[in-house]
């Protein structure tokens, strides 16, 4: 996905698991809290390269502190609530006479915690905290991300999809994956193309020369490699050469961004990606799919096109296998 496209997404799992805390807190159903806080350790650690872990693993009964980093000396309270007298707790407890020097920060993780940074705590402890800059909330962690370079921020939305979003059934990928072939073969076959070439094994030496080590699609995604060739075969035993519709419709796509934009092999992969998602959702044929299941089998059928040179340059020398 592009640069805006990834924020986009981050936006949207971040807000969406704020107004879930809040709405199960309304009806007392607190589980999601707990989990919560080495969620927030796991991002910020992402986010700022921080040490974070439970507190209560690593100290034994440090009161109103969920998350620590000895390391770099900071002590963090996860909280869904947003109130002055909630920070104050937490600073008044005795236990912190044992942190000279840590930094103290209070992520609020279902509300909007601005109206805290103008305000003046009492930290009777002597806590490094200035409210300005260590109160967080997800308004603003996604200002803090979206100035983050594209590859954090992939980063960031990988860890979101790997955390937020529920394995998808291999039946529905299956499912899924024919509805798209299906879609994607209908594109006009206009103009001249070459005949199906063969597959590609130097995977790794292909990614290097087109600079896509951080495309974690590639790697990820291969082991779907026979089962969308099975898809594939089926469609050719009906007498039906979708495959190559296929390949000719992500050619033209990448062609075309590689001869109109100066982007970076990765911002052109994503952007193979968002184009033949955006020729899918405008299809007469087109069943509404969740976002988390079209992304994953057109990312599939895109690292199976550049697996089998459809799509980006290969490497002087470099070594086929037939199809």
């Amino acid at each position: 996905m592009n640069r805006q496209l990834c924020f986009n997404y981050i936006e949207e799992r971040l807000n969406t698991l704020a107004y879930r805390i809040e709405i199960r807190g309304k009806l007392n159903l607190t589980d999601i809290h707990i989990l919560s806080e080495s969620f927030f350790a796991d991002l910020f650690n992402l986010i700022f390269s921080y040490k974070l872990k439970d507190a209560n693993i690593e100290k034994q009964n440090i009161a109103s502190i969920d998350l620590i980093d000895d390391e770099n000396k900071i002590l963090v309270q996860v909280s869904a609530v947003n109130t002055k007298e909630k920070i104050e707790s937490s600073l008044s407890k005795e236990i912190l006479k044992d942190y000279k020097g840590y930094r103290f920060i209070f992520i609020c993780i279902s509300k909007d915690a601005s109206n805290l940074r103008n305000r003046t705590f009492s930290n009777p402890f002597g806590m490094k905290f200035v409210p300005d800059k260590d109160i967080y909330d997800i308004p603003s962690l996604l200002r803090i991300i979206e100035s983050q370079p594209a590859v954090k921020q992939k980063e960031i939305a990988d860890f979101l999809k790997e955390e937020l979003e529920s394995d998808i059934p291999m039946e529905k990928i299956d499912s899924d994956l024919s509805l798209i072939i299906t879609i994607l073969s209908e594109e006009n076959l206009d103009g001249n193309f070459d005949s199906p070439e063969l597959d590609a094994y130097e995977i790794d030496r292909k990614i290097v020369f087109n600079k896509l080590q951080d495309v974690s699609e590639i790697p990820d995604y291969k082991i779907y490699y026979d089962r969308l060739d099975e898809k594939y075969r089926e469609c050719d035993a009906a007498g039906v050469n979708k495959r190559l519709s296929v390949y000719h419709t992500l050619r033209k796509i990448y062609k075309k961004l590689v001869h109109e934009n100066k982007l970076s092999g990765y911002d052109i992969f994503y952007e193979i990606v968002e184009q033949a998602k955006h020729i899918i959702q405008g299809s007469k044929n087109y069943t509404l799919l969740p976002s988390d299941e079209l992304d994953l089998c057109v990312s599939i059928v895109v690292v199976d096109a550049f697996i089998r040179c459809k799509i980006f340059e290969n490497p002087e020398h470099y070594t086929y296998a037939a199809t």
